[in-house]
């Protein structure tokens, strides 16, 4: 996943466009359904609008299909809206659903989160549709069920209303120059959450904006090895990014290739991060022009059958 293979600019145009979402973007208390498809067969129609309609799982065992941003999620489980130590943001978005490893490594993160941070526990963002697949806002990726945003604010030490879930703004981490995290809100228990999450072994990558990676390459105490699954990327800067591995015996599954065991703490490797195209990065003469949606038949033809399978029962 090396930037340096790709136009700086170009790559900042996709985030953007892929990152409408995101912890800051405010949800309803009022969520209003989608209308009706008014040629759901159509070929050229996105599979965004087809996943999108799918308010349940589907019936049967967890079975993932693809990639993480080509793909779909059959038999997924949800991640209950509130737990010991954790809560679950932006209800009204019904991305709270992921494979069952997923969601079993998140009840994790959340115990060691309030044992080792002393956090009363963590906030839980969007995760996947109850199939996955495209979303109609936000994440190119979230599409099997293996990824999942963690806020980067703890969780409160109150239960919190619908409203404060789909309202309230999780906390920015990084300076206004974008150069290192903001001291007075990034803390030693956000490296020991970091840490703790990195170090589950079906966890394969974690994504934190820049400023957040060379803090903790600053502040990363003992054993470090922990270090080469924490990756810059853009954004990132109110939460984290967990990409677990594909689950074992998961034929059709997609995952990504090994990645180096470097700590990837050197200035070569974060110089890119901080310079100036990155930072200040210049409008482009002319707006990118929208790619037309990813449709159906462009996805694993599994897919199809996971869309078109039963509900499980409410």
């Amino acid at each position: 996943m090396s930037p340096h293979r790709f136009a700086p600019l170009l790559l900042l145009a996709t985030f953007l466009a892929a990152g409408s979402a995101l912890a800051q973007d405010k949800g309803s208390v009022t969520p209003k359904a989608l209308p009706p498809l008014a040629n759901p067969n159509d070929p050229g129609l996105g599979a965004k609008e087809l996943f999108a309609r799918k308010l349940l799982p589907s019936k049967g065992p967890a079975h993932v299909v693809g990639s993480y941003t080509r793909g779909c999620l059959g038999g997924a489980a949800q991640m209950p809206v509130n737990g010991d130590n954790w809560q679950v943001m932006r209800l009204s978005r019904n991305r709270s659903y992921g494979h069952p490893d997923m969601i079993a490594l998140i009840k994790r993160l959340a115990a060691k989160a309030h044992r080792d941070a002393g956090w009363p526990g963590i906030l839980v963002g969007d995760i996947a549709q109850p199939r996955g697949g495209p979303a109609l806002s936000g994440h190119a990726s979230h599409q099997i069920g293996l990824d999942a945003d963690i806020w980067l604010t703890p969780m409160p030490d109150h239960r919190l209303s619908r409203e404060e879930r789909e309202e309230m703004s999780a906390v920015m981490m990084v300076r206004p120059d974008r150069l290192d995290v903001d001291p007075k809100v990034f803390t030693p228990g956000h490296v020991l959450v970091l840490r703790d999450a990195a170090r589950e072994p079906a966890v394969q990558r974690i994504f934190v904006n820049a400023a957040i990676k060379k803090a903790l390459c600053r502040e990363a105490k003992g054993d470090r090895a922990w270090l080469s699954k924490i990756r810059p990327w853009w954004g990132h800067d109110y939460h984290f990014h967990i990409r677990m591995h594909c689950p074992a015996g998961a034929g059709e599954c997609e995952g990504q290739p090994s990645q180096s065991e470097d700590e990837g703490c050197k200035p070569s490797d974060l110089a890119y991060w901080f310079s100036d195209a990155v930072l200040h990065p210049k409008p482009p003469p002319e707006p990118p022009k929208p790619k037309p949606p990813m449709t159906l038949a462009e996805m694993p033809a599994a897919c199809k059958a996971v869309l078109h399978a039963a509900d499980v029962k409410p």
